[in-house]
């Protein structure tokens, strides 16, 4: 079998390579809460209860750094409505759009081998 091509096809990036800034990217959308927040700003604009409420189980905190982090990579916009209180909505942008197909895939393979990944861990927790 042939080795895996790792580096982007005009040889700038090596995802492999320590120093690639490509690997922030795949931090990002592969930490705890960024694929749950993205998932849940898909249906449209929310107010940041709405997707607290959404996200089960993310803290005030942490949801807090996630869109923080997702808006300065461009994945999330944060507006800013002029009221007493502030009202702030969060939405996609379209950069994040593009990534919505990516993560109705991983969700979707989710579903569909959470079964075989449940027994397997099984099979491992069993080994003496």
């Amino acid at each position: 079998m042939p080795p895996t091509q790792t580096a982007s096809p005009d040889g700038r990036y090596d995802v492999l390579a320590a120093a690639c800034p490509t690997r922030q990217v795949i931090n990002r959308i592969g930490d705890r809460w960024s694929l749950l927040v993205l998932y849940a700003l898909e249906s449209g604009t929310l107010r940041f209860q709405e997707l607290r409420r959404a996200v089960d189980g993310v803290s005030q905190k942490m949801l807090t750094q996630t869109l923080r982090a997702l808006e300065r990579d461009g994945l999330v916009r944060r507006e800013i409505f002029a009221s007493v209180p502030p009202h702030v909505e969060y939405s996609i942008t379209p950069l994040g759009r593009g990534l919505s197909g990516h993560i109705v895939a991983i969700r979707e393979w989710a579903y569909a081998n959470i079964t075989d990944i449940e027994a397997a861990r099984e099979r491992f927790d069993a080994r003496p």
